[in-house]
């Protein structure tokens, strides 16, 4: 890749695209040291469903433990919440201010609505807030039923999805987030006193920051991606682009342009027998949900198979070339816990034999 800025050789093949993406995200390749690394790396992971979250981030790092990655989440390094898209994600923690900064007003402009027909008014919310803080100051860490209790006790009503949109609201709005696990449950804790030292960035360079971070550790992707993927605007995606693109590479597949790490296609020559193989992703992982179009890695025609109904319920997925081939879950318990995948078409050569083979975090 000898001119970071210029075109670089055009890219014709999905399965191309799909390898370059298995090395800029650490599934293939040098993993990185620690959780901490790998979430800064990805900037923020889908953590909807919490195991697979953990799964997630153990599978891309060198120890490739998920107790690894919630020591990290208990020594407050990386946090569980909600920081774009009302949506929950996995970030560093001294990420969270700036994220929510930039990301925030523009979710909770469109959840008014919601709001209005749970009958929240600005007066629920101002109490909720006051109370939820009393209720975690000190360092008390509170379980989502604990934290609803103490809500309820004091005449807010949490009937319903009320109590879930309130909590969800103190964490949008930067009041409160998911802290260290116990009994596998996580509890909720005051942000302020979780993360003492945020870091603070104004609206450009938190663009710039976003845009930079996005396509190193998921490119190639297109400003379309970086848009549905954060919930900007394309013209805010646009604009931070336009600020980080001297330091990215540039690459057109079937005329579309693509931006990504200038190291990313040293790194895939240096394990492209490794890209190749299979690979058993979690339900929402980065390689799926990190994309506006998932037409490089998956065929159109069986997106139901790996969502099916349209449900937004993700499911893990076998990659072989770079491409998804298959959906995989457990069957059984304990020592008799097995993995059983299924075929999209029919296995290619090879897939079979590298599934059972294929290691899962710990």
């Amino acid at each position: 890749m000898s001119d970071r800025f210029g075109t670089v050789s055009p890219v014709t093949s999905p399965s191309e695209v799909g390898l370059l993406r298995l090395v800029a995200q650490r599934v293939a390749g040098p993993h990185e040291a620690t959780p901490l690394d790998v979430v800064r790396r990805l900037t923020a992971l889908q953590g909807q469903d919490f195991p697979g979250a953990l799964t997630a981030v153990a599978l891309r790092t060198a120890a490739g433990t998920r107790e690894e990655v919630a020591a990290a989440l208990d020594a407050g390094e990386i946090v569980r919440t909600w920081p774009m898209r009302g949506t929950l994600h996995l970030v560093a923690a001294d990420d969270l201010g700036w994220m929510i900064g930039l990301l925030g007003p523009r979710v909770m402009a469109g959840a008014r609505l919601r709001r209005q027909q749970l009958g929240i008014t600005d007066e629920d919310i101002d109490r909720a807030r006051a109370i939820g803080v009393e209720a975690l100051r000190g360092g008390r860490r509170l379980r989502r039923a604990e934290l609803l209790t103490a809500l309820a006790d004091a005449g807010v009503d949490t009937a319903g999805q009320r109590g879930y949109h309130l909590l969800w609201y103190l964490a949008q709005t930067g009041a409160l987030c998911l802290g260290p696990v116990d009994g596998g449950e996580q509890r909720f804790v005051l942000t302020d006193e979780w993360i003492p030292a945020p870091r603070r960035l104004d609206p450009d360079e938190a663009v710039h920051e976003l845009a930079d971070r996005f396509f190193r550790g998921h490119g190639p992707a297109t400003v379309k991606d970086l848009a549905r993927w954060a919930g900007l605007r394309v013209t805010e995606a646009r604009a931070g682009l336009a600020s980080a693109r001297d330091g990215l590479a540039r690459l057109e597949v079937d005329g579309v342009e693509h931006w990504l790490d200038p190291e990313t296609p040293d790194r895939l020559a240096a394990c492209r027998a490794e890209a190749r193989g299979v690979f058993l992703l979690p339900g929402f992982d980065e390689f799926v949900l990190g994309y506006g179009d998932r037409g490089a890695v998956l065929d159109p025609a069986h997106a139901d198979r790996i969502v099916p109904g349209g449900n937004g319920m993700f499911r893990p997925t076998v990659v072989h070339e770079g491409r998804i081939v298959g959906t995989w879950g457990f069957t059984g318990r304990g020592a008799k816990r097995a993995v059983r995948a299924t075929p999209l078409t029919a296995w290619p050569a090879g897939v079979e034999q590298g599934i059972a083979a294929a290691t899962l975090p710990a």
